[in-house]
C-alpha cells in the first residue's frame, strides 16, 4: 500500500479525534482526545521518515498529556455545560475553517507532487554532505554539520519540557510533617 494512503488514513483519523475532542463535554476526556491527536502526527512524521521530528512530537505529546491530566484530575469543573453560545461558536468555527479550505485549495494545487524536494538544499547535502563533512553517514553529518544549531535549539527544547515536566510531578514537601512528601 502506497505511503499517502497511509497517510490519508491517519490524517482522517486525526480529524475525527480533533471534532471529538471538541464535541465532548467532558475536558480531561477532550485532552485525551487531543493527545491521540498528536500521537497520529508523531506517526506521520515516521511514516515519512522523519525520525527526529516523530521522536520530539511523541515525547512533546506525553510531556503535554501527563501535565494537563495532572491539571484536570479530581477537579469538579473540567465538565462543560452546554450553552447556545456554545453551539454558535462550534458553527463559526466550522465555518471558517470551511472557507480558510475553500480558499486555500488553489495553494495546494501548487505544492509540488510528494516525494519532490522543495528546497534545493537537499539535493546538495545528498550530493556533497560526505565529502564537506568527512562523515559516512548522511543523516549524522546534516545533524550534527549542517543543522548543528537547530538540533541544539530541539536538545533545548527536550529539556525544558522534561524539567516544566518533573518539576509539576514531583511532590511539594510539607514542612510541618517532618519532610514527608505529598502530591497537592
Amino acid at each position: 500500500m502506497p505511503i499517502e494512503t497511509w497517510l490519508i488514513f491517519i490524517l482522517g483519523f486525526m480529524i475525527v479525534g480533533s471534532i471529538i475532542a471538541l464535541e465532548l463535554k467532558d475536558l480531561l476526556s477532550a485532552v485525551i482526545s487531543v493527545g491521540i491527536v498528536g500521537l497520529g502526527v508523531s506517526i506521520a512524521f515516521l511514516l515519512l521518515e522523519a525520525l527526529d521530528l516523530a521522536i520530539v512530537q511523541f515525547l512533546f505529546e506525553i510531556f503535554a498529556l501527563i501535565i494537563l491530566v495532572r491539571a484536570f484530575v479530581g477537579k469538579e469543573y473540567h465538565i462543560q455545560q452546554p450553552s447556545t453560545a456554545h453551539k454558535i461558536q462550534i458553527l463559526v468555527t466550522v465555518m471558517a475553517l470551511g472557507l480558510i479550505l475553500a480558499l486555500s485549495i488553489n495553494i495546494f494545487k501548487l505544492l509540488p507532487e510528494f516525494g519532490d524536494p522543495l528546497f534545493t538544499t537537499a539535493k546538495h547535502y545528498v550530493e556533497h554532505g560526505a565529502a564537506e563533512t568527512g562523515s559516512a553517514n548522511i543523516v549524522t553529518s546534516i545533524i550534527l554539520d549542517y543543522r548543528a544549531y537547530d538540533t541544539l535549539g530541539e536538545v533545548t527544547v527536550l529539556f525544558t519540557a522534561i524539567l516544566g515536566a518533573l518539576s509539576i510531578l514531583r511532590g511539594v514537601v510539607d514542612k510541618s510533617s517532618g519532610g514527608n512528601h505529598e502530591t497537592k
